[in-house]
């Protein structure tokens, strides 16, 4: 069997078992992950030994399906596979008492399966089939408590804005095969040119919905109406990291026209989205919008002509935010909210987990030694190395100010205040164990970049200037959001960053509003057409029981009637048929008196 198989069959066999067998879902779910994720591992190994591999199936005519493990699809496996298995881990505890589990652990395996498959996909149409099934996936795990108020319209919401910016790929895709004549993702990206600029812009607007970029943030911080182990897979190695990997992947292909349009959406989005997390009042959606902000940068480093320091942040970033939304979800277990009047003093309540908690936010603020430390600066040094590249220069620090401010403000609302007891247990347990790993990987994975680098052969800029840039920048947000309210810090512009900065209504006015507007119509159109069929099935009906009537009472009667005629008369003239010779003979006499009184009176006649 092929390696790639081994990572994608356990977790997709498994979510089919959980479906089929009914049974505590958690073990399978576990198994599922605990398989894939020594199968990605291998197809690193293999990297590393220079080896690669190849999986062809059956496609279009000259398009053939294919999935492909090469160092980068290798380091994505393994960064999906390990953030899955560690959230699993946390799910176990969080979902116990949940009477959906099964549901929960099914989806959430079908969706890890998506995951790899547009990870190690090798062609286009693979990648689309990917692309779809996450989008699928992600709004039923959002959407998964739907009987809660709200939760069905953020689920609906988070589909409309990725499915309306969806149309970009595969327009930019239709472009990229047109002008290579293959759907291999390799061979495509050797385009260049007008089909290069246009395919590039088009998947930029793909990886804005999907990485909820400006203007298509809100949804994300909507999307936290789902469990938070969702929240945590899919701020994290999955969902919204699917448009940062696309442009990862294509960012060889992007001319310079495609690649400031890129730098320019991710340094806006980064200043935006981290000003909305400072105004934030609940911890989920802080760092939903903290979620944002930091892909903002990887956009920032693609933009800025370093797409392996985009990759470095990304994973960084996967363990570090993953541990923080899965640190949010313990606080929330004990306090039953996320808001943050109910969260005052709910460190203090687990102080191990607020711990760890410090450690996955000092390393998104950029502190060393730990792992955002190095992936921050990396991207700092990018952009000042970039020709032209100041200004981008001054977003990714303005984004690490931001970042380290609303990370302090989240700290000391969970630290002040008075406990009120907290809990433990073997819920407790698991999911403290599962934060715990993905804590340590926060903190540690800086010592295995230049390994990563190497493998992908490319090294990213170094510059001292970014690293003391960086660090100033990190330590001033860390002491104005500790000390100074987030109101105060953002003035007159608090209003309009608790609004998320929405013009004209933002894309709910653009978006959402004209798409419901839409299906409200062709609903309306459909119900029309329905009732119309439904008039003339009726009519038809009334004309077939009237000519069912006639039928019956006329034609049917007639026919009946005749037969009924003949069969008596037939009845009465087989009677005749007596065989007694003296009665032929009376009947042949009275017959020749008849036919001789027609032939006499045939002349008076006429």
């Amino acid at each position: 069997m092929s390696p790639l198989l081994l990572v994608l069959l356990p977790t997709l066999v498994g979510a089919l078992l959980i479906a089929a067998l009914r049974r505590p879902p958690e073990i399978l779910a576990l198994v599922g992950v605990s398989i894939s994720l020594p199968a990605s591992a291998m197809l690193l190994a293999m990297a590393f030994a220079g080896k690669g591999y190849t999986l062809m199936m059956p496609g279009l005519p000259g398009m053939p399906l294919l999935l492909v493990s090469d160092p980068l699809s290798a380091v994505l496996s393994v960064l999906v596979a390990t953030v899955a298995t560690l959230v699993m881990v946390h799910a176990t505890g969080y979902m116990r008492k949940d009477g959906e589990r099964r549901r929960f652990f099914a989806t959430i395996l079908m969706f890890v399966t998506a995951m790899q498959v547009l990870v190690l996909a090798g062609d286009w149409l693979t990648f689309l089939g990917a692309w779809e099934l996450i989008g699928v996936s992600s709004y039923l795990l959002i959407g998964f408590w739907y009987r809660k108020p709200g939760v069905a319209g953020a689920a609906t919401r988070a589909f409309l804005y990725t499915r309306s910016a969806d149309l970009g790929l595969y327009l930019g895709v239709f472009v990229l095969i047109g002008a290579a004549g293959t759907s291999n993702i390799a061979a495509t990206l050797t385009t260049f040119g007008t089909p290069a600029v246009i395919g590039g812009l088009l998947l930029l607007l793909a990886a804005m919905g999907k990485s909820a970029q400006v203007p298509m943030q809100d949804w994300l911080q909507r999307a936290m109406a789902g469990p938070t182990p969702v929240s945590a897979l899919l701020h994290s190695a999955t969902l919204v990291a699917a448009g940062a990997i696309l442009l990862i992947r294509v960012a060889p292909m992007l001319p310079p026209q495609a690649l400031v349009v890129v730098g320019i959406v991710g340094g806006v989005t980064t200043v935006i989205a981290g000003l909305i997390a400072l105004a934030e009042r609940d911890l989920k959606r802080l760092l939903a919008a903290s979620t944002s902000a930091q892909y903002g940068l990887m956009l920032l480093a693609v933009g800025a002509g370093a797409p392996v320091v985009a990759l470095l942040h990304l994973i960084a970033h996967a363990a570090i935010k993953s541990g923080l939304f899965l640190g949010a979800g313990v606080f929330q277990h004990g306090r039953g909210s996320t808001a943050f009047k109910d969260l005052a003093g709910a460190g203090r309540e687990h102080p191990r987990i607020f711990a760890g908690f410090a450690i996955a936010a000092l390393a998104l603020a950029g502190m060393p030694p730990l792992a955002g430390f190095f992936s921050k600066d990396a991207i700092i040094a990018a952009t000042l190395a970039a020709p032209g590249g100041i200004w981008m220069a001054v977003l990714a620090l303005a984004g690490t100010v931001l970042t380290g401010a609303y990370m302090a403000r989240a700290l000391a609302l969970l630290w002040r205040g008075a406990p009120q007891g907290g809990e433990s247990g073997e819920e407790l347990m698991w999911m403290g164990l599962g934060m715990g790993a993905l804590v340590a990987l926060a903190a540690g994975l800086g010592a295995v970049f230049p390994s990563l680098e190497w493998l992908l052969g490319d090294a990213p800029p170094v510059s001292t200037l970014a690293m003391l840039l960086g660090l100033v920048a990190a330590l001033a947000g860390l002491a104005l959001g500790w000390l100074v309210p987030g109101g105060r810090l953002l003035g007159p512009l608090l209003p309009w960053a608790r609004r998320g900065f929405a013009v004209a209504g933002g894309m709910d006015g653009m978006v959402l509003r004209p798409a419901l507007a839409m299906a409200r119509a062709c609903d309306a159109v459909e119900r029309g057409i329905y009732e119309a069929v439904l008039a003339v099935g009726r009519h038809a009906m009334r004309i077939g029981r009237g000519t069912r009537t006639t039928d019956e009472a006329g034609i049917d009667g007639f026919i009946f009637g005749l037969a009924q005629a003949t069969q008596a008369a037939g009845r009465r003239a087989r009677r005749l048929q007596s065989g007694f010779i003296h009665r032929e003979l009376a009947l042949t006499i009275a017959a020749t008196g008849i036919i001789a009184v027609v032939l006499l009176a045939a002349p008076l006649i006429y």
